[in-house]
């Protein structure tokens, strides 16, 4: 059975500080506002979904407590609507996609919702990393390292310069800038609103349209003290081949620190007739993935590859590719190992202009791959993320 995209909706990203937009936005209510839009808009009868599952890559306090269910009921959706919540760091988001997708290719359900959410200023990143980095012998057997340190291993082993990855996120802060001018994620965007029904955002606030590689050459790098505190020393363990590590990494060409939320409904042939919706997409294939986890960043090309084979398809099959910028060495990798022009990839910039907020991102890409398919007029695209401690994540979706 084939699982169709039928919509998806997003908040705009707010800055992940106490003074972010967003910040007084708890993250239930943040995807309970996306419910409410995607039933108004596809004036939805919500007793035809069987269930809704969110991702979040801090799945504790408010974040808790199987998110989805409160969302659920908080959004008016028809009790018998049921609830998950799923957990695979920063590829939650599109996991919680695929995780519906393949209930519905089963024939296991009819429809339903997946997505993630992430109040990066009101819940600690790091609260819910547990033995992976909090117990010595788990920490020491897997020789780990923080992703920064794992993003400028990458640069040390590839030879990018700080001027490559600089460079990288100008152009991100360029296409983003132009994209929002252009109305790209107008039909996508949800305006959040506070309990007065005031806007509180409606763009994505995080980003620095007048970043050139110049202004980014004065910032500092980032994750040097933590390579000199003696994690430089694990990654030449690991990596004996690393004469000394390259610090190339800093706030600006890593991915922003926001709050945000995004949805994407997913159904049969069959849900769709019967809630009178056209399908826009259909999901060809998704995979996951484990790689090596002390550089932790590597595994979206193996995973890409991996949905390309279950899909029957090439790189070159693809018409466009969206990678989470979780860092630029990231995406620089990514795209020369599969040989992808950078045109085709992250056309409407990304995490490092927009902000990552870790859950969401996947379902966010989802939808903003699926909008720029539509824009074009192309057919295919491929949505992938790296995930902490070696995980990586990939769909493949094709316009109907």
């Amino acid at each position: 059975m084939e699982a169709f995209i039928y919509d998806h909706v997003r908040t705009p990203r707010g800055k992940g500080r106490p003074d972010g937009a967003l910040h007084e936005v708890t993250s239930v209510e943040m995807v309970t506002q996306l419910l409410r839009a995607m039933q108004e808009r596809n004036n939805l009868e919500t007793g035809l979904l069987d269930d809704v599952i969110i991702g979040a890559a801090q799945p504790v306090g408010e974040q808790g407590g199987v998110l989805a269910r409160a969302a659920v009921l908080q959004a008016g959706y028809a009790d018998t609507v049921g609830g998950q919540q799923v957990h695979r760091f920063c590829a939650s988001g599109l996991d919680a996609v695929n995780l519906i997708a393949a209930q519905v290719m089963a024939g296991m359900i009819d429809a339903g919702i997946g997505g993630g959410v992430e109040s990066m200023s009101r819940t600690v990143m790091g609260y819910d990393s547990g033995a992976w980095t909090s117990d010595p012998a788990v920490a020491f057997r897997n020789h780990y390292a923080p992703q920064g340190i794992g993003a400028d291993m990458i640069a040390t082993l590839d030879g990018h310069t700080r001027h490559d990855v600089d460079s990288f996120a100008a152009e991100s802060q360029r296409r983003a800038a132009e994209s929002w001018k252009e109305g790209r994620f107008k039909n996508a965007i949800v305006p959040v609103k506070d309990v007065m029904g005031e806007v509180l955002l409606d763009h994505d606030e995080h980003m620095r349209p007048a970043t050139t590689v110049e202004s980014l050459a004065t910032l500092k790098a980032a994750f040097e003290g933590f390579g000199k505190g003696g994690f430089d020393a694990v990654a030449k363990a690991k990596y004996p081949q690393i004469e000394e590590l390259t610090y190339v990494h800093h706030g600006g060409n890593s991915s922003g620190i926001v709050d945000g939320s995004g949805i994407v409904m997913v159904g049969s042939k069959e849900f769709g007739e019967k809630a009178g919706l056209k399908p826009r997409a259909k999901i060809r294939s998704y995979a996951n993935i484990g790689s090596e986890p002390t550089i932790m960043l590597t595994a979206p090309a193996a995973v890409s590859l991996k949905a390309l084979k279950t899909a029957g398809m090439e790189v070159g099959d693809i018409d466009l590719y969206e990678l989470n910028e979780a860092f630029a060495s990231v995406v620089l990798r990514y795209m020369s190992a599969l040989n992808i022009p950078h045109d085709k990839i992250n056309v409407n910039g990304g995490a490092i202009a927009m902000g990552h907020p870790l859950g969401a991102t996947g379902a966010m890409l989802v939808g903003t791959v699926l909008d720029e398919l539509e824009r074009r007029d192309l057919s295919t695209g491929l949505i992938t993320l790296c995930a902490a401690n070696g995980l990586g994540t990939a769909a493949i979706i094709e316009r109907v």
